[in-house]
């Protein structure tokens, strides 16, 4: 690989490095947040509290540990400290329409203890990072974001700030350990929770995980054996026999108001009798995928297999394997060029399992093409997709695999050009969903991290297959054509689709930082095509690959600067409306059809559905005869209501098709690639739908 080549590489590699200390406070549209320490001065290894003091629009609300029927917790992800878990206050029950959440409204404040690295040295500063994430909702939610940071100085002692008698008072906002013990046991609807108080006239129990009691059932409390008793209704994902129920209680009597964190036991043979799982109605939208576990891992790895294979004919990779297929035409070591390129390939799926690992370990809810959340990321892409065009339209050499010339030289550079292109088919294939991929991603990531990995492989081998085939096949290189001319050709003709590609990512950064990051990016474009342009007209002289790098590293930050703009509630049309749970339950209350198009703008196979499938007149009229409500659910940036509703449905990412018949209990699933035959004919199926508990 020529040293300029890895220095463009190493300068991509090294954009997370150019991010800037975060500040203490940052505010969105709806919520202003900034961090509180206990402390003015820090000591090595000493433990202390922060609070996350967050000033909530009026009307609007974020939520608890457990959003309830809908919604999704705050979560922090601490770097440059080891960082306790969120020490929540009582939440409030917030009702909309049928649904019952879990959050807070007004001011609040969640706690964290740190812990200073214990090498940290005196005179020295001690800068923890928190990437701080939120869903605000009134009649819409809004998924937002800030990162905010500390910076305290390292002492030989620490020393008590000035806000350390606000984060005691609100530590005194925490519920504590009850001091007295709570007894579970079946009842008639759910399960029963009991306790010794005396005297309660008004309780209420906030289960800290989601499904053990229905959220927006009555809680009935009566008085027993001188104490409390309250029945709590099963929910979907009820107690079973052995498993604890945990969870705050909040307790009224003639002294006041208290709360008080709780857990108990369901009694092992509970399970044998009428209970909570035995009497439990079933979910009201149950997904009619098979269960993510009724896949074994040798199962979910073929499905891995086929869906990378079939990745190869979408729109967004099927470029680069021509590019590849250029190789083999024109000559060199086959079968090393089929092996680099599937080292790339597996190299590149390897590291994306990874970072799911990672994020999964810290408590995010992440999918197939979760990257392309991120603006940066889009950015980066969009670069990198420029880069490659710029090489196919003859602007600068990446080296010799074309030629098959015969030397050394040239040889490695051929097989470092295969692994690269390994590479760039893997991050260009990420915002492509291909049959059999759904069901097989969303079994992985529900699994150990070794599962996860050894699937991600499979897909990835899926991928590269077919040039793998091509190189240690002779017998398939005879059905490509015969080397010539026509090959310098088509390979100028191959940066048309990465030029088209860096227009529609374009296209999805004016959706995610509006003008103003489609600018910076813009700008990064012109600077990285006028360093090559240098480098190309001086010759490849040192001057020339010192001002390409430059002019990568000052368009990596600019993106580094790309900032998401406040996500607007997505916009409806004549066609559609915006997605929302609560509009969903109101058109099912109301006994109407609703078809549900969950999409995002990067996600090509969602918008090659929309356009062949969904747009067609036949298909808009059917809808209309029916009098079917089409709403569409917009993942571009992360949403995690959006979220839920794909891991419920044994989904990963985008796209995702239901419809719900009028009166079903159940949503029909759609496959991941759609025709309009298909579409009229799911919606005009009879269903004999289950009789409503």
């Amino acid at each position: 690989m020529p040293s300029f080549l890895r220095s463009l590489f190493a300068a991509l590699l090294a954009a997370p490095l150019l991010a800037l200390a975060a500040p203490p406070e940052a505010a969105t549209d709806h919520v202003k947040a900034r961090l509180v320490a206990s402390q003015a001065a820090v000591a090595p290894g000493q433990r202390f509290t922060v609070a996350l003091e967050q000033d909530i629009k009026s009307h609007w609300h974020t939520y608890w540990l457990n959003p309830g029927d809908s919604g999704q917790a705050t979560s922090i992800a601490w770097t440059g400290a080891e960082a306790g878990p969120i020490q929540w206050p009582t939440p409030a029950v917030q009702p909309i329409g049928p649904l019952v959440n879990y959050g807070y409204e007004g001011r609040v404040a969640l706690l964290v203890d740190l812990t200073v690295p214990a090498d940290a040295q005196p005179g020295g500063r001690f800068q923890p990072v928190a990437e701080v994430r939120w869903l605000v909702c009134k009649d819409v939610c809004i998924p937002e974001q800030v990162t905010l940071g500390l910076d305290l100085p390292v002492a030989a002692r620490g020393q008590a700030g000035a806000d350390a008698a606000q984060i005691d008072e609100w530590r005194g906002a925490i519920p504590k350990p009850a001091p007295f013990a709570v007894q579970l046991k079946p009842a008639a609807q759910g399960v029963q929770l009991s306790g010794p108080v005396a005297g309660v006239t008004k309780a209420y129990f906030f289960a800290d995980t989601w499904g053990a009691v229905a959220h927006s059932a009555p809680q009935a409390l009566k008085a027993e054996g001188g104490g409390w008793a309250l029945e709590l209704p099963a929910g979907d994902d009820p107690v079973k026999p052995g498993q604890p129920l945990s969870g705050v209680i909040v307790l009224t009597t003639a002294a006041g108001q208290q709360a008080w964190t709780v857990s108990a036991p369901m009694p092992e043979g509970a399970g044998k009798g009428p209970g909570p799982a035995d009497l439990a109605a079933p979910a009201a939208a149950a997904p009619t995928a098979a269960p993510e576990s009724d896949l074994g891992v040798l199962t979910a790895m073929a499905l891995a297999l086929v869906g990378g294979l079939i990745l190869n004919l979408m729109p967004c990779v099927f470029p680069v394997l021509s590019i590849k297929a250029l190789a083999l035409v024109g000559g060199g070591n086959h079968k090393a060029e089929g092996l680099a390129y599937t080292a790339g390939v597996l190299a590149s799926f390897a590291l994306l399992a990874a970072v799911l690992i990672a994020l999964r370990a810290g408590g995010q809810q992440v999918g197939w093409g979760f990257q392309f959340h991120s603006p940066v990321f889009v950015g980066v892409v969009a670069y990198l997709l420029f880069i490659v065009g710029l090489n196919l339209s003859g602007l600068f050499d990446i080296g010799g695999g074309f030629t098959g010339v015969g030397s050394n030289l040239a040889a490695r550079q051929g097989l470092a050009g295969s692994f690269f292109t390994g590479v760039l088919a893997a991050v260009v294939a990420t915002p492509c969903t291909a049959p059999f991929m759904g069901a097989a991603l969303a079994f992985a990531l529900a699994q150990p991290a070794a599962v996860l990995l050894a699937v991600f492989l499979a897909l990835g081998l899926g991928l590269a297959l077919p040039f793998l085939v091509l190189a240690f096949w002779p017998a398939a290189q005879r059905w490509l054509p015969r080397p010539g001319a026509w090959m310098d050709k088509f390979k100028q003709f191959l940066a048309f689709p990465m030029y088209a590609a860096v227009v529609w990512l374009l296209w999805v950064l004016a959706q995610q930082a509006g003008p103003d990051g489609v600018a910076l990016a813009l700008i990064g474009l012109v600077l990285i095509a006028f360093g090559l342009w240098w480098r190309n007209a001086s010759g490849a002289s040192t001057l020339g690959t010192v001002a390409a790098v430059a002019g990568v590293v000052l368009a990596l930050g600019l993106s580094g600067a790309i900032k998401p703009v406040d996500a607007a509630t997505p916009a409806a049309s004549a066609a559609h409306e915006a997605y929302s749970a609560e509009r969903v339950a109101e058109l099912r209350g109301q006994n109407k059809p609703v078809f549900v198009n969950m999409t995002a703008s990067w996600c090509i196979s969602c918008l090659v559905n929309e356009r062949v499938a969904l747009s067609r007149p036949e298909v808009k009229d059917a809808f209309a005869k029916a009098g079917i409500t089409y709403l569409k659910g917009d993942w571009t940036r992360e949403d995690p209501a959006i979220t839920a509703v794909l891991k419920a449905h044994g989904r990963s990412g985008v796209p995702l098709y239901l419809y719900y018949a009028p009166g079903a209990d159940q949503a029909q699933v759609l496959p991941q690639i759609l025709t309009p035959g298909l579409v009229i004919e799911a919606i005009s199926t009879p269903t004999n739908p289950a009789p409503r508990s």
